[in-house]
């Protein structure tokens, strides 16, 4: 009998790649969901209707699923309250847990993401070892690490727990499209000339997805797992996308003190645009602070984790825009 998978955050970046992997496997798919959207498109699921919030519509998710994959979260680099980030990542995930637990779920896979951990700077190596940013000044790190906290300590007899935690995601379906995807659209059409000197790693959403796939039926409860594919710099990011582009991509890099001063004014444009600011505190604390040396040995030893280059995750999320009309 094929195994039912119970999906939140099913319309996201990662869900949307998620869901058609599961159906290829042959496995029955269960997604929860507050409206229609392309990410669905072409996939045979069953539809929940319901959020993190809406206990009977997360049971009925969890009924009858031998594994629920918890991908939903508020991904947020500032412009976000941190109640908002709060009620998502940590309570939403909380109810999601208790959903498993009074339904007799005997699996559940938690997508986390290495924002979660302790990171002081480049030099530092970060593996699953590496302490949990409890008390972190950037809500969406902290609020990361927190849902992570809660669901290891659901792990036991009756609930099994893995731990996925990806580094930035690119790639194809972003239907959304996430942040990272609007980055790279900006850096090809040439709207995001300036960058600060940081870097950060790189993994593609089909690899994050396959292993999440085995993790289904493989690793071991109670256990986290590092995904993370390259460590790029932002400038070696635009000089791979200005092979694909015919814009000129990047002109200067600027010193990190330079980008906190003008997050007044990129806070501002985004306001009267209606968009996201790419340069907020919060990312150019990332940024900055961030690890030069994460490991995902674990992830290779398990699952088989073996990321792709770069350079082809990047042309074909690009190819992916650009059949979307969304670039040129």
């Amino acid at each position: 009998m094929r195994k039912t998978i119970a999906v939140t955050g099913a319309t996201g970046h990662v869900g949307a790649n998620l869901i058609r992997l599961l159906a290829d496997k042959g496995f029955k798919v269960k997604v929860l969901v507050r409206r229609s959207s392309e990410a669905l498109k072409g996939v045979p699921v069953e539809i929940v209707d319901g959020d993190l919030f809406d206990k009977a519509g997360l049971e009925k998710l969890c009924q009858q699923a031998d594994v629920v994959i918890h991908v939903a979260a508020l991904i947020s680099i500032g412009g976000t309250s941190e109640k908002a980030l709060y009620d998502v990542n940590v309570t939403g995930t909380q109810n999601i847990i208790q959903a498993c637990e009074r339904t007799g779920v005997p699996r559940l896979i938690h997508f986390s993401s290495v924002d979660a951990f302790q990171m002081n700077g480049f030099d530092e190596k970060v593996d699953e070892n590496t302490l949990l940013d409890l008390n972190s000044k950037v809500p969406y790190k902290k609020t990361k690490a927190l849902a992570e906290e809660m669901v290891m300590e659901a792990a036991g007899s009756q609930l099994e727990v893995v731990v996925l935690s990806p580094a930035a995601i690119l790639g194809p379906n972003d239907n959304k499209p996430s942040l990272t995807g609007q980055m790279m659209m900006q850096m090809y059409q040439g709207r995001l000339p300036v960058i600060v000197p940081g870097g950060y790693y790189w993994v593609d959403v089909r690899d994050v997805c396959d292993v999440a796939v085995k993790a289904i039926d493989s690793g071991s409860s109670g256990q986290k797992y590092i995904l993370a594919g390259e460590w790029v710099s932002l400038a070696q990011l635009a000089s791979i996308i200005q092979q694909l582009s015919p814009h000129k991509v990047l002109r200067a890099v600027i010193p990190f003190w330079m980008g906190y001063a003008g997050i007044p004014f990129t806070t501002l444009y985004s306001a009267i645009t209606q968009t996201r600011p790419l340069y907020t505190r919060d990312s150019l604390d990332i940024l900055r602070t961030g690890s030069g040396f994460m490991s995902w040995d674990k992830a290779k030893a398990d699952f088989g984790f073996n990321p792709r280059p770069i350079t082809d995750t990047v042309a074909d999320a690009i190819n992916w825009y650009k059949n979307q009309n969304w670039i040129r």
